[in-house]
């Protein structure tokens, strides 16, 4: 037997024990991993090392490393994210509808747990944390499987969890990691379905398109982020700089940032210099379309592919576009369709974005860098939904449960 399937069938006889938890017993879970974050920091550090000089040695680039990297602060963050978890309403037990009908049937819809959910990802140690603390709070046990990029750092981060579980009432087996990083690995995990409920991918749009294509276990899709930013007519020149510069330069490695600018014909004869300088001031390369090189000469030379590409760095695309109708018809067919803007005073312009774009989340005069199930009070996020089944946006709690129907009655019979 592998060891896929062994740590899956493990999953999967904890996940009936789960069921049987109290809000409080695992809210008193969560509290032992928070604040064993915070006391086994040297050890995580230390292992997080070998994944960064490991990735180094093999020529990663920053933003990969970056996304790797764990430090005092990004513990600290984890462990407070945590904590905000355990204030969190507990989404399971809770009744959605209930009904007696004229027969005296009493038929009632609870929210219950998907069961055992298989994670597999990229570079990010933090997801272990999210995930397997967000599973717990939802009585789910779960299955992760992370990248031999961040592979030292996932083992001390789930040997720390089991550690914790030892003191709490969760089982132990409620969260497994499968510790070969090989293809093959990932491969067993897509056709699970004996004992995964549902498979969920998070990482870049090869990772994501593989899983969708070749999972026959049940897929929550979370999606790449060619995120947009269109500055219409009217934007305040001050409060576009400030945004554009927040959402590419703040944390260019993550799929919320900035990928591709499109500015109004407008927008680019009145602010375009002083905007493209700022953000090139800040360590932004600029790749524009031939419209923006009289204003800004330095500006290397996009092609259509530029347009539709996760840059996840230093890196943005610019076009410049008519109006706020071709900015809507652009970003639908270049998207993600994960997180995009627009900065305007022109309240009808806004109103006819945040209808027309399809996307998971839509944002008027502020920066796509809150797509985050922390910013949005969901605690910890398992994923950024880009498809439109089950969940879409942030997947907090309720996107990791599902339902079921619980009918009462007194002898009742069809006839």
């Amino acid at each position: 037997m592998n060891e896929v399937i062994k740590k899956a069938q493990l999953a999967k006889q904890a996940s009936y024990q789960l069921n049987h938890l109290t809000t409080a017993q695992k809210n008193e879970a969560l509290q032992y991993i928070a604040e064993a974050l915070c006391h086994q920091q040297s050890y995580l550090l230390q292992e997080n090392e070998k994944d960064i000089a490991s990735g180094a040695q093999l020529g990663l680039d920053q933003a990969v490393l970056d996304r790797i990297l764990l430090t005092k602060e990004r513990i600290q963050a984890m462990s407070e994210a945590i904590a905000l978890l355990i204030t969190l309403p507990d989404p399971v037990g809770e009744i959605l509808e209930e009904i007696t009908k004229e027969n005296g049937l009493h038929i009632r819809k609870k929210r219950v747990p998907l069961g055992v959910i298989g994670m597999i990802y990229e570079a990010r140690p933090n997801v272990t944390i999210d995930a397997a603390t967000l599973a717990i709070k939802t009585s789910n046990a779960v299955v992760l499987r992370g990248s031999s990029s961040a592979k030292h750092s996932n083992i001390a981060l789930v040997n720390i969890i089991h550690d914790a579980l030892q003191q709490s009432a969760v089982p132990v087996n409620s969260v497994q990691l499968i510790e070969d990083t090989s293809r093959e690995t990932a491969a067993s995990l897509f056709t699970l379905t004996e004992y995964l409920d549902v498979l969920i991918p998070r990482g870049g749009k090869k990772l994501i398109e593989l899983v969708v294509r070749e999972a026959t276990v049940p897929v929550l899709e979370t999606g790449a982020g060619n995120c947009h930013i269109f500055l219409d007519d009217s934007a305040d020149m001050q409060m576009a700089t400030t945004i554009i510069i927040n959402a590419k330069t703040q944390r260019p490695s993550v799929c919320n940032a900035l990928e591709s600018l499109l500015l109004s014909k407008t927008f680019l004869a009145n602010h375009g210099k002083q905007v493209l300088t700022a953000l090139a001031n800040q360590g932004v390369t600029i790749i524009a379309d031939k419209h923006v090189q009289p204003y800004f000469p330095t500006a290397q030379i996009a092609t259509s592919k530029d347009f539709t590409t996760e840059y996840l760095d230093e890196t943005v695309s610019v076009q410049v576009v008519e109006n706020v109708e071709q900015a809507v018809m652009i970003i639908n067919a270049n998207s993600t369709h994960h997180s995009e803007a627009i900065i305007t005073q022109n309240q009808r312009h806004a109103d006819y974005f945040l209808q027309h774009v399809d996307s998971a989340a839509v944002y008027h005069n502020a920066s796509t860098r809150f797509t985050d199930g922390f910013e949005f009070g969901y605690g910890a996020e398992i994923g950024i939904s880009t498809q439109k089944l089950h969940a879409r946006g942030p997947m907090g709690l309720p996107a990791l449960t599902t339902t079921k129907y619980m009918i009462t009655g007194s002898g009742q019979i069809r006839s």
